[in-house]
């Protein structure tokens, strides 16, 4: 099958709200998609008011009993059937992801992968959705324990990753019985436009998932968030704006899942394999261009072999190409937006003014297009923006420590616990670094450890709840017990 055509594909892609089963445009002025390796525009996009949020939020509540008296087989069968459909449109969703998003292509193959992964995984959670049957310590009724779905949700997706930060959520919500109203960012909506496409086709009825695409994004959540008749909120993003968004619901006291900022350690001690922590830290760091929450962001290094591993990955970032995410070979694509790159030069100039050495990089990219170059920072102090904020773009900047305990407080010196990386061959040291580093999860020896069957989540200031594994779909229904009578009291 030839790889689709970007004005062929481009054309396929709603741009329109979908509120009820219907595709219907925004009251306010369309927006435009650009992308982000030309600044040229994509699309434009219809632009929903807070009225349409709420017509949508109307939509998902009319048919939430209906769809949660649905079985647990039948919304299986549906999110395979979607499953079955994104795997059949691989390479139109990564060429779509890359082009307004600007990943280089194999990166987003591999999230299709990825995405459509969480697909499969709650569609087989859907049948395995039990409760529990006891009798009470005194004997005299029965406990009968039942999951429910929770209700209405309203689910925040961010840019960085179209497709797999809307199937995480859109999937559990879906397999437990729930109904929703989806919000994609506005930077990157078409990604997550066409999967609800896809969503249409299989047979998803009308009303249970809908999605309203909007610049004005306060306006809009605030309807929604305000109603009383929306029981959940799930969102990725910034942590001020989750703060915000948490503030909100404890209003209404709301169920919520919040997958916030990360400031990412990786620790690599003096008698880990380099080479291995070499590729573990080209994976952490510059996968996505460094626009992860999960990236690699202050990476401490045992002073004994600092500079040497500075070296390595400085050898390894010179033959990154840069351009746009669908030429060959291309492994540093462009940030998402303008302000992206300022941030990341302005964070540069910081570390710099800070006593920093920079091994490699550390210039914007020339002509058009949202570029950075990847960039290597040696010595770099404690004060720098770089070790106290996310990066989100291709620094990776390496801070050296002598000791494993001065290790453990360098990592542990950040309000984030998202993600954290060690690398080390000395495995007892490495169980010490499970226990002791403060984070939702950790990667031991390895750069990247994503899975739909593991629970995604943070700690700390990187928010509450998990998605993924088992978990996740537990986000999505709350526990019920009804009280009965004791078969043989009448006895």
């Amino acid at each position: 099958m030839p790889f689709p055509n970007e004005a062929e594909l481009l054309a396929k892609v709603p741009t329109q709200l979908y509120i009820g089963g219907e595709w219907v445009d925004g009251e306010n002025e369309p927006f435009a998609v650009l992308d982000p390796a030309t600044g040229e525009e994509l699309a434009r996009v219809a632009n929903a008011t807070p009225a349409q949020g709420k017509a949508a939020l109307d939509a998902a509540v009319e048919v939430k009993d209906e769809w949660a008296r649905t079985t647990p087989r039948h919304r299986a069968e549906l999110l395979r059937k979607a499953f079955d459909r994104v795997i059949e449109l691989r390479d139109e969703f990564a060429l779509l992801m890359t082009i307004e998003m600007g990943k280089p292509l194999p990166e987003a193959q591999g999230e299709v992968t990825y995405g459509a992964e969480f697909i499969r995984w709650f569609a087989e959670q859907a049948p395995r959705i039990i409760g529990r049957y006891g009798s009470t310590p005194e004997g005299n009724a029965r406990m009968l324990v039942s999951k429910q779905p929770v209700g209405p949700c309203f689910l925040i997706t961010p840019w960085n990753f179209p497709l797999a930060m809307a199937t995480r959520k859109i999937a559990p919500a879906l397999a437990a019985g729930n109904t929703c109203v989806v919000k994609p960012a506005s930077l990157t909506p078409l990604t997550t436009l066409y999967f609800v496409k896809i969503l249409e086709e299989v047979g998803v009825p009308k009303g249970v998932v809908n999605l309203v695409t909007t610049r004005d994004t306060a306006g809009v959540s605030d309807v929604i968030m305000e109603d009383d008749r929306l029981r959940k909120v799930s969102f990725t993003g910034s942590t001020p704006v989750g703060v915000n968004l948490m503030k909100k619901a404890a209003e209404k006291v709301l169920r919520t899942s919040m997958e916030l900022g990360g400031n990412a350690p990786f620790v690599v001690f003096e008698d880990a394999d380099l080479d291995k922590a070499v590729d573990g830290v080209i994976l952490a760091k510059f996968r996505n261009i460094g626009q992860a929450c999960t990236a690699a962001n202050r990476v401490f290094v045992q002073k004994s072999v600092a500079d040497e591993f500075a070296k390595r990955v400085a050898a390894r970032v010179a033959d990154f190409k840069m351009g746009r995410g669908t030429e060959d070979g291309v492994v540093i694509g462009p940030l998402v937006e303008a302000k992206a790159v300022e941030k990341v030069a302005e964070m540069v100039e910081d570390a710099k003014s800070k006593g920093a050495d920079v091994v490699i990089g550390g210039n914007k990219g020339a002509g058009e297009g949202y570029f950075y170059e990847a960039t290597v920072l040696n010595n770099v102090g404690l004060e720098s923006q770089v070790v106290k904020e996310e990066i989100f773009g291709p620094v990776l900047p390496i801070i050296p420590f002598e000791t494993e305990e001065e290790a453990v407080e360098l990592a542990n010196a950040s309000e984030y616990g998202l993600m954290s990386y060690v690398f080390t061959e000395n495995f007892s040291r490495g169980q010490r670094m499970m226990d002791r580093i403060e984070a939702g999860m950790m990667g031991l020896n390895v750069g990247v450890l994503s899975n739909a069957a593991a629970p995604f989540g943070g700690v700390k200031m990187s928010g509450v709840g998990k998605e993924g594994s088992f978990e996740g779909i537990e986000e999505y229904m709350y526990t019920k017990y009804t009280a009965v009578p004791d078969p043989y009291s009448d006895q």
